[in-house]
């Protein structure tokens, strides 16, 4: 079985909308938030790094994948997720809107899809971006752990990291932490199930 991680730039408040700027589609009046105010540490970038190394998959929402397709298959430090196959889950994005320079595409239609691939074999899949996906998928109790790095502000407005479903109380164990001299703290959970 496959582990499903969700990785976030997150605001004290839970906002996870555009932390690298928005996009055309979803500009957020703060975009940009993880560069503007907050000085760069490198250190509090290993967990990033780290993850491109582990990644055998990425998952994303519709609306992530039609802004990172046009972009990260050509940056330079993206270029070691160029080839791994990527999972978009959409019920409406047809096979013509998928790049061709960016490894093997595959849409999943629901979360049933999801859970399935899973079940196969393989190593980490991560989830970039995709604030509506990764709400969706913790409801269903379908992510396995979390990277966060958490930032020292309010954004006050934004996408956030959970719904507000009721649903039953779910434990983390906590796998790391650190909190670096910018005052961005990085945490990682796996789900207790």
């Amino acid at each position: 079985m496959r582990t499903l991680i969700y990785t976030a730039f997150v605001s004290l408040d839970g906002v996870v909308d555009s932390p690298g700027g928005g996009s055309p589609t979803e500009n957020h009046r703060s975009g940009g938030w993880t560069y503007k105010d907050i000085k760069v540490v490198p250190e509090a970038y290993e967990l990033k790094g780290r993850e491109t190394q582990e990644a055998t998959a990425l998952m994303f929402g519709r609306k992530s994948y039609e802004v990172f397709s046009p972009v990260w298959p050509d940056m330079a430090e993206f270029a070691d997720l160029k080839e791994l196959p990527k999972y978009v889950v959409s019920g409406t994005l047809g096979e013509d809107a998928l790049v061709g320079n960016w490894g093997d595409i595959t849409i999943l239609r629901n979360l049933d899809d999801v859970a399935k691939v899973k079940e196969t074999d393989g190593g980490p899949i991560f989830i970039h971006g995709s604030a509506t996906l990764a709400r969706n998928l913790s409801d269903a109790g379908l992510i396995d752990r979390y990277h966060l790095l958490l930032y020292p502000l309010l954004l006050g407005a934004g996408k956030r990291m959970f719904s507000e479903t009721d649903k039953d109380k779910q434990m983390l164990k906590l796998l790391e932490s650190e909190t670096y001299d910018n005052g961005i703290t990085k945490l990682v959970y796996d789900v207790v199930r």
